[in-house]
């Protein structure tokens, strides 16, 4: 199933960048930081080859992603912030984050603080959700902001910068292009890993007696 809805989601990418441009990377990062999973694994080599092909620049396409990260987060964090723990726990389900997954989360930011933000901007998946504890532990709005912006700049920079690098080695090595004509599989091979991992997490969790 998996292997149907990549390259649809491919494609949506593909087409709101090009039509969009810029403001193309915004809408769809914004669309992922808001609880959506929508991959910037996709969403950002693919602005860093429009790098190489002299369409976008690198640092323009990183802050544009990191821009969209932060009004997605925000939209994430008003929910949890207006919405506290009783709308995640009976509504978070659907993301697959429930009152353990929220206990967890309690727990971590009062060992370290408002730096989960910004560490949790840095990782698969978890980045996609972490502004929705942060809203329901009531982090200050500025900081907040700032520590997303931070964590989610060199995040979308990396990826990028792995767009423009795979640009440049398209057409001069045959060797990667014949392994990068494959590259639907990394693809879904990776969304699988990330996604299975989480929802692993989740089960194993929801599986033990709670405390």
């Amino acid at each position: 199933m998996l292997a149907k809805i990549v390259p649809s989601l491919a494609g949506l990418i593909v087409g709101t960048i090009s039509a969009l441009g810029y403001g193309g990377i915004v809408v769809l990062m914004a669309i992922e930081s808001a609880c959506i999973p929508l991959p910037s694994e996709i969403i950002m080599p693919f602005s860093g080859y429009l790098v190489f092909t002299g369409r976008f620049d690198l640092v323009l396409v990183a802050t544009a992603g990191a821009i969209g990260s932060n009004l997605g987060s925000s939209i994430a964090y008003a929910v949890g912030y207006y919405g506290g723990r009783p709308f995640i726990e009976r509504w978070g389900g659907y993301i697959m984050m429930g009152r353990r997954e929220l206990d967890w989360a309690d727990r971590f930011f009062g060992r370290y603080g408002s730096v989960t933000v910004l560490v949790g901007r840095m990782l698969p998946v978890i980045r996609t959700f972490i502004a929705l504890p942060a809203g329901v532990a009531g982090m200050p709005q500025l900081k907040f902001q700032f520590y997303t912006f931070v964590g989610s700049w060199p995040w979308c920079f990396a990826l990028a910068y792995v767009g423009y690098k795979l640009g440049e080695q398209w057409d001069s090595n045959p060797v990667f292009k014949a392994i990068m004509q494959r590259f639907d599989i990394v693809i879904v091979g990776t969304i699988v890993i990330g996604v299975g991992g989480y929802i692993w997490w989740h089960v194993k969790h929801r599986l033990r007696p709670n405390d």
